[in-house]
């Protein structure tokens, strides 16, 4: 019932824009041709896909922070939790229908030569894009959209790849052309028609799926430094969607239900150990802006798949609150960072021989994200300082970078795709409780088709595709 009402907020909100900015220009300016639509349906089709994009990193995050162990159900046997086969047809459709209203975008910006509204959608239909095919694999794509036909065929998930990469170029081209056929603002809710801002977003967003291919023939992390130097350059980059009055933070939300005793948002064992010092021997200092304490004020967390175990009643474990960083009612959904890049660099310059760089890129990673949090100068330096962080150029490894990753990407969807390409190696992550059997002691590594598709576009979806399949980029 909330996802419905949701859903007609966003119909009604969006509606609203459409006639807000067909109003002001009929009033603004009088020699507009009124019989012209043009300008409205692409603010409202901007604003819509900017704003759904935002939902779209929490849909896809409400998914997978299970999987990473971020988040743990409080009941066992959880199927997210324990890796079953669960269809996730709301995420798909949505993804979908942002993507479907992004190609209509595109054919309006291009027939009012509006190269900025052209870049930004493509960016936009790349990031929705990669999103997909990062949670399912091969997924339709080039038979899509504009009704062409009812059972779209299935594209391979190594070409869509490609496709992602095209689209943020072709993006950046066209929003480095400087052509404004019709002038980007306050409908655009990632950053408000800045447009160098979202040339550093298309950026970095090349700097994160080219990442991706680590595990494959075509990995250059030469390349990934390159589209480094152009991304982000400091948190004030960072590309997010925030939230309003009418429609709260996602994730706030599921810390107001857990309260009311909805119960949704509990932090994962694993989480809450990795930062108290249980596993790396270093107390991160970041852990109470993340999340709350039990009703005893101690961080405990609830085991993937076992449950609440031995402390059934509700206080008794960590959850998401409401009013922390990623649970205000108006905090950001965030979809890319300067600390996020900052790891990505971490990663690709520690691949690339270049130590020094890693290194320096690694803490300032730490950095950015302690800023972005609000920590304090003292908290930032005990912990920075400290021998298991402050490990040298000579003495950093992968397995430090992944695991201060971890921590930075903390409920985003991105999380795991690290985890893909890290096999999981995260020190005392192991399978859930309860694990599904018919993964033969294997992590889950795609999402199942959902039953929308199986039931309509059976014969379209890849054979032989299982729960243990990898996508592409990490077999």
């Amino acid at each position: 019932m909330k996802s419905i009402m949701r859903k007609k907020i966003n119909l009604l909100f969006t509606l609203l824009l459409v006639i807000v900015f067909t109003g002001c220009e009929e009033y603004l300016d009088i020699n507009d041709d009124p019989n012209n639509p043009t300008v409205a349906p692409i603010q409202g089709l901007l604003s819509n896909a900017t704003f759904e994009t935002g939902n779209n990193m929490f849909r896809t995050g409400n998914i997978t922070s299970y999987y990473v162990q971020y988040l743990a159900s409080p009941n066992p046997g959880g199927a997210t939790d324990t890796h079953e086969p669960t269809s996730y047809g709301d995420a798909w459709f949505q993804l979908y229908d942002v993507m479907t209203d992004i190609a209509d975008l595109e054919i309006l910006a291009t027939e009012a030569g509006a190269a900025n509204y052209l870049g930004v959608a493509q960016i936009l239909k790349a990031l929705n894009l990669g999103l997909t095919v990062d949670m399912w694999g091969e997924v339709p794509f080039s038979e899509a959209f504009f009704a062409q036909t009812l059972t779209p065929a299935y594209d391979d998930d190594a070409a869509l790849y490609q496709d992602v990469l095209q689209l943020l170029s072709d993006g950046i081209s066209n929003l480095e052309s400087g052509v404004t056929g019709v002038t980007m603002g306050d409908d655009d809710f990632i950053y408000g028609g800045d447009i160098d801002k979202w040339i550093k977003l298309g950026y970095t967003l090349q700097a994160r799926y080219l990442n991706h291919l680590t595990k494959t023939g075509n990995y250059n992390p030469g390349d990934v430094l390159s589209a480094v130097d152009n991304g982000f350059e400091s948190n004030e980059d960072d590309a997010s969607v925030t939230y309003f009055d009418i429609e709260i933070n996602p994730w706030a939300d599921e810390a107001i239900d857990n309260a009311n005793l909805l119960l949704g948002g509990w932090i994962s064992e694993q989480t809450v150990e990795a930062l108290d010092g249980s596993i790396y021997g270093v107390e991160d200092p970041r852990m109470p802006y993340l999340f709350g304490p039990n009703d005893d004020g101690e961080f405990i967390g609830t085991e993937n798949g076992a449950g609440r175990g031995d402390a059934p009643e509700q206080g008794a474990r960590s959850v998401l609150v409401e009013g922390e960083y990623y649970t205000s009612r108006t905090s950001p959904i965030l979809i890319s960072t300067y600390a996020e890049l900052k790891m990505i660099e971490a990663e690709a310059a520690f691949r690339n021989n270049n130590p020094d760089r890693a290194y320096e890129a690694y803490l300032e990673g730490i950095e950015a994200h302690m800023d972005m949090l609000g920590l304090s100068d003292d908290e930032k330096e005990g912990y920075l300082t400290d021998p298991a962080v402050a490990v040298g150029s000579g003495d950093l490894t992968i397995d430090d970078i992944f695991r201060e990753k971890y921590v930075v990407m903390f409920l985003n969807p991105e999380a795991w795709a690290d985890a893909r390409r890290y096999d999981y190696q995260y020190e005392d992550m192991t399978l859930p409780a309860n694990h599904n059997p018919d993964l033969n002691g294997q992590f889950i590594r795609r999402l199942a088709y959902p039953d929308s598709e199986v039931t309509r576009n059976a014969r379209s979806i890849p054979s032989g595709v299982t729960l243990a399949t990898p996508i592409f980029w990490d077999e």
